[in-house]
């Protein structure tokens, strides 16, 4: 299995119980992908590069999963038809970018 990231940005303006059924419509997706949630860093409203719909900021979601396959394309496409993710990017976590070279 490999181990992934998965950073989603969602609309700012959601409240807290919007954020909790967002969230567990993204672990039902990943999990229909056949994957496995192994951490979550919830970071909240930040301001963005850019304005992305009219939105200066954005709420990040930075999810750490294990998966076979090719969850990227299962996971990410699902997740950009929903209305309140703003952004979705999935990563391949390689330990070699954990190391510092001298």
């Amino acid at each position: 299995m490999n181990q992934y990231d998965l950073n989603l940005i969602l609309n700012p303006n959601l409240s807290a119980e919007q954020v909790s059924i967002e969230k567990d419509y993204i672990e039902t997706t990943v999990k229909n992908a056949g994957s496995e949630i192994t951490g979550l860093d919830e970071l909240g409203n930040r301001r963005l590069a850019y304005a992305v719909n009219k939105d200066r900021e954005g709420y990040y979601l930075m999810y750490t999963i294990k998966g076979s396959g090719n969850p990227e394309k299962d996971i990410a496409s699902t997740l950009r038809l929903r209305d309140h993710v703003r952004r979705v990017l999935v990563v391949k976590d390689r330990p070699e970018w954990k190391t510092k070279k001298a």
